[in-house]
């Protein structure tokens, strides 16, 4: 019974988790260029440009922001750097920016925490 009402509760609240984000970004200065970029390897939930930089986001939504900042797994973040190593290759006139991986945790109905350099790139 509540399988298909749980994806559906769940695509949502990250829908809005997502809109929330970005909208907190632009206030301060990003340009969102892309949103829920994605790729066989991975995702990244929107991509934002702020002077130099060129920035991954990851969203996450939960009940805690500390919760949500902690979700983001070592699997989670290889996927999310190989779709930006594929949305580099597809459009270059970004190869030459700063490239930065954030985390933008939301807790309901309207707490933001934007954790910048999240992570470092290997690649």
């Amino acid at each position: 019974m509540g399988g298909r009402g749980a994806k559906t509760k769940a695509y949502r609240l990250g829908l809005y988790a997502e809109i929330l984000a970005a909208l907190y970004l632009m206030l301060r200065g990003y340009r969102i260029i892309a949103w829920r970029y994605k790729t066989k390897i991975g995702e990244d939930d929107l991509i934002a440009r702020r002077r130099q930089s060129l920035v991954f986001v990851e969203v996450k939504a939960r009940q805690e922001l500390s919760t949500a900042l902690e979700s983001v797994t070592a699997q989670m973040r290889k996927r999310i750097t190989a779709a930006a190593n594929s949305f580099l290759i597809k459009h270059p006139q970004y190869q030459n920016s700063e490239m930065r991986f954030d985390v933008v945790a939301v807790a309901l109905p309207f707490s933001v925490q934007h954790l910048d350099n999240a992570w470092f790139s290997t690649t």
